[in-house]
Order: C-alpha cells, then sequence, then structure tokens
C-alpha cells in the first residue's frame, strides 16, 4: 500500500517568497546572457584598429566568442554535479563572483588574446551560474507550478537579448569599447547581496562524484573541433593539412570522451539519458536552433553596422523586436503547449525560424528596414516557442535532486549549438566572402590582399586608410559580403529544418494535465 504523499515538499517560507527568489535568479541570468548580447553590437568596434578597438580579426572575434562558449560547455556538467554536492547557493554565489572579476578583466584587454583568455574567465564563473539557478527554480516551486515559472526563466533570455545591444549600443556611442564588460561589475555586486538574502541553498541528497577526466577530454575535444573549423574558414581551404588534423582530432577526441562515459561509474554525462528519445529530441532542437540563430547573429550585425551603415546603438535598437517577441511569448508558450502539445508547438517555431533565416537570402543594400524587423520578432517568436517546451521537457524528464545535471545537460547543448554555429556558419560566411572578394583585390598592393579578403570590416578598413584611392572597394565589398550572407542563411536554414524533422517524430504530441496534487512521475517508483 502506498504512503500518502505530502501536498507540498517545499518549506512554506521559501514557497512565500518563491516569485522574488525567481527575480534574483533571472538576474543571475540576466549578467550571463547580457555579456553576449552586449559583445554582439560590440563585434565591429573590436574589430576596428586601435585607438578604438583592438584590431581583431574575423577569426579573433569568433575565438573571443567561442572561448566563452567552448569554456562554459566544456565545464557546465561539472559545475552541474558541483552544485548538486556542496549546495546550488554557494556555487551560484561563487560563479557570480569570478564572473565579475573576469569582466573586469577583459574590459581593460589591451590585444585580442588578452581578451580571448579573459573571456575564458568569465565563462568559468557563467558554468556554475547558469545550472545552478535553473537548480534553485525547480526546487523552490512545485511541478504544477514548474512550466510557468520557466517560462518566466526563459523570457529573462529575452530580456537580456533586448537590453544588452541597446545598452551595448549607447555606452559605445559615449564610452570606449571595454564599458561593455564594465558594466556587468555592478550588476554582479547587486546580485550578490540579492542571493546571499533570498535564495535557499540545496543539494542532492545522493551526488554523483566529479569526472575529471571526462571534463578534459570533452573540453579538449570542443576545442580542437572548433579551432579546426574555424581554421578552415580564415584560409578558404577545408583540406589543408592543420585544419584536417585538428578536425579529426577533435571528433577522435570527443567520441572517446563518450565511450569513457559509458565505461565509468560517475560519468559527468550520463549517456544513459538519451535512450529516451524525447529527451533527446529535445536536447536536438535546442542545440539546432541556437547552431542557426548564433550564426545569423554574427553575421546580423556586420549586415546592419557595415553595408547598412547603422551605428551600434542603432543596431542594438533594430535587434529590439527579437527580444520584445520572446518576452512576450516565452511565459505564454506553455499555454500554447496546453493546447496543442510539445510536438506541434517546437515543430512550429523551428518552421518558423527556417522561415525567418531563409528571408535573409531575399536582403540586399535596399531592403526597407522594417522588413528586417518584421524577420527578427518572428524569429523571436519562434525562439519563444522551442526554448519553453524544451526546457520543460527535458527538467521534468530527471528527478527534482538531479535538477543540476538537468540543467547542465540542457545549456551544455545549447552553448555547444551556439559554438558550432558561430565556428561553422562564420567559416562558411569568411570562405564565401573571400572567394567573392579576392578577385576585386587587384588594385591593392601585394602585402594587403590576403589581410583585406578576411573580412568585409577588413576591406572597409583598408579602403578607408586609401582614401580616394580606395572607394573602388567599397560596393564590391557589400556585394561579396550580401552575397556570403545569402549562402550561410540558407545553411542556417537547413539545419533549422534538421531539428523541425527531429521534434515532429520524437516529441509527445497533446497530453492530458496531471491534477495539482498528482505524485511527481519521476519520483513514484521510489515513493512507492
Amino acid at each position: 500500500m502506498t504512503s500518502p504523499v505530502p501536498a507540498s515538499r517545499i518549506p512554506e517560507a521559501v514557497h512565500r517568497r518563491r516569485w522574488a527568489i525567481l527575480g534574483v535568479l533571472m538576474l543571475a541570468l540576466l549578467i550571463v546572457v547580457l555579456d553576449n548580447s552586449i559583445l554582439n553590437v560590440a563585434i565591429k568596434t573590436i574589430a576596428t584598429p586601435a585607438p578604438t578597438g583592438l584590431g581583431a580579426t574575423q577569426s579573433e572575434i569568433e575565438w573571443a566568442i567561442n572561448s566563452y562558449t567552448l569554456v562554459f560547455a566544456g565545464l557546465l556538467f561539472t559545475a552541474g554535479l558541483i552544485g548538486d554536492r556542496l549546495g546550488r547557493k554557494k556555487v551560484l554565489l561563487a560563479g557570480t563572483l569570478v564572473f565579475g572579476i573576469g569582466s573586469a578583466l577583459a574590459a581593460e584587454s589591451g590585444t585580442p588574446n588578452q581578451l580571448i583568455a579573459y573571456r575564458a574567465v568569465m565563462a568559468l564563473g557563467a558554468a556554475f551560474v547558469m545550472p545552478a539557478t535553473l537548480a534553485v527554480l525547480m526546487n523552490v516551486f512545485e511541478r504544477h507550478e514548474q512550466p510557468k515559472a520557466i517560462g518566466i526563466w526563459a523570457g529573462g533570455v529575452g530580456l537580456a537579448i533586448a537590453i544588452g545591444p541597446i545598452t551595448g549600443g549607447a555606452l559605445l556611442d559615449h564610452f570606449w569599447w571595454g564599458s561593455v564588460f564594465l558594466i556587468n561589475v555592478p550588476i554582479v555586486i547587486i546580485a550578490l547581496i540579492l542571493m546571499a538574502w533570498l535564495v535557499p541553498d540545496s543539494r542532492d541528497p545522493r551526488p554523483g562524484r566529479l569526472d575529471p577526466i571526462g571534463v578534459v577530454l570533452s573540453v579538449v575535444g570542443l576545442i580542437l573541433l572548433v579551432y579546426g573549423i574555424i581554421k578552415g574558414g580564415e584560409l578558404a581551404d577545408f583540406t589543408d593539412p592543420q585544419v584536417l588534423a585538428t578536425t579529426l582530432g577533435g571528433i577522435v577526441v570527443l567520441a572517446a570522451f563518450v565511450v569513457f562515459e559509458k565505461r565509468t561509474d560517475h560519468p559527468s554525462l550520463d549517456v544513459t539519458y538519451f535512450r529516451n528519445k524525447v529527451f533527446s529530441a529535445a536536447m536536438s532542437a535546442i542545440a539546432l536552433v541556437f547552431f542557426a540563430l548564433m550564426g545569423v547573429t554574427f553575421f546580423g550585425v556586420f549586415y546592419t553596422q557595415s553595408v547598412r551603415g547603422y551605428s551600434a546603438l542603432e543596431s542594438g535598437l533594430l535587434m529590439l523586436p527579437l527580444a520584445v517577441a520572446q518576452l512576450l511569448f516565452a511565459p505564454r508558450a506553455r499555454l500554447v503547449v496546453d493546447r496543442f502539445g510539445n510536438r506541434a508547438t517546437t515543430t512550429g517555431g523551428l518552421l518558423l525560424i527556417a522561415a525567418t533565416l531563409a528571408a535573409f537570402t531575399a536582403f540586399d543594400a535596399d531592403t526597407p528596414i522594417w522588413v528586417l524587423e518584421v524577420v527578427f520578432f518572428l524569429m523571436g517568436t519562434g525562439m519563444a516557442h522551442i526554448m519553453t517546451p524544451t526546457s520543460v521537457v527535458i527538467m521534468q524528464a530527471l528527478p527534482r535532486e538531479k535538477a543540476g545535471s538537468a540543467s547542465a545537460l540542457s545549456n551544455t547543448f545549447r552553448q555547444v549549438g551556439g559554438a558550432l554555429g558561430i565556428a561553422v556558419l562564420g567559416s562558411v560566411l569568411a570562405t564565401s566572402y573571400r572567394n567573392g572578394i579576392e578577385g576585386k583585390l587587384g588594385p591593392l598592393p601585394p602585402d594587403l590582399r590576403d589581410t583585406a579578403a578576411e573580412s568585409i570590416e577588413a576591406t572597409l578598413g583598408i579602403a578607408e586608410k586609401l582614401g580616394p584611392r580606395g572607394e573602388a572597394l567599397v560596393t564590391p565589398a557589400n556585394d561579396a559580403f550580401l552575397h556570403a550572407m545569402h549562402v550561410t542563411a540558407l545553411c542556417g536554414t537547413g539545419v533549422a529544418l534538421v531539428g523541425a524533422v527531429v521534434t515532429a517524430l520524437f516529441l509527445p504530441g497533446r497530453t492530458p494535465a496531471a491534477p495539482q496534487g498528482e505524485k511527481e512521475p519521476e519520483r513514484a517508483a521510489a515513493l512507492d
């Protein structure tokens, strides 16, 4: 006979302040997501030669983004386990502090290499912040309130996307480029005070052991793979021996990581989770949508600023519809799921993302700007209807005590998808641009041709230095970039369509809602 289940497993004092706790968690989430969205607007400025920027090449810009995402993704598994073991509040506070220190160092970078290194420090802190926020959320809300809370949490991503580009643009209009990182410091101080005051601690009573070998294998494998992809785009030659060696080396190391995780008794990535087709499909959807979107964000900044001539602030404001759509629809996506089911909602979101990416293939230097705004709004709408349902599926697939691990897995796939999106689609963009512009660089001195072919910003920078002689390069540079953008957008469209097929085949359809007092299915067996 089954013992009666208490109506609530959460202390009354915590339950009363659960929405205030959610607000503090969203502030912690904000600083992590805000940083990437601010950096996207600052890409062009950082690529500008000193004293305005650092004179970073396109590959250095990609590494400034990917040094963060790779360290972040590589450490999330272990960060989630450490939070489950030591207490989520402790690692949340420690991670936020490290993130703030890394932000202050990044603001003072004197070279692109320093910026890349300090971004990795920021990622070290962020790796502990992100899984802890979602794990704490799962431990302060009852199951029937979790979809609503996760929807609001996902809406925080939209808020960061809205605030980031506008804040970054305003800072760049009035201060030096490092201010986009220094702005994190006061937010970190406020977040630390509020978290110490409000957030309760929680941990897994049966935490897993740490897996240092798995962490090293995953980080090394990802870095080798992404380095090879970025280097191939930089050289416009994916058959180069260095490119092939690092890319294949990365694949081999990642394969060894999977084999090791299957055999160890304390894996950081429990591959048995992926026997569940629903869980695997939700993870795939998250990875693929971020693959496509991060690549688009990368070329979108150069389109609005380099081709269309908008300032950093104006470029940030142009992205506002994407953020507004996320803010509007992410908290309400659960209502769509209730009516149509996870499968229809997520697949519809991915098809909408695919359509908006395809729309970029029709953009040129004279496309009415309102068309771009509509595309961004629809893109944000699609993203909102992917992130909320997939996050709920993933977080509810594992027991509450494993919330840190579930959150870490979700965010790892998001970050790996984004890193590969920037690497692969950034390399497609670089290769297509180089092939399109090389034939137009004849008038330049031989020592400048290779540099000018790296990116549209490099071409326009050299054209500006040449004065009237360089004006003839502007139109060919714009044309070459637009062609490269069209090719890259088509690749992103294909990736989003693959995601739509996966979710249509494997995500569950509409299911009847369980009564509020019903036991959590993943804990029913243990309780019985």
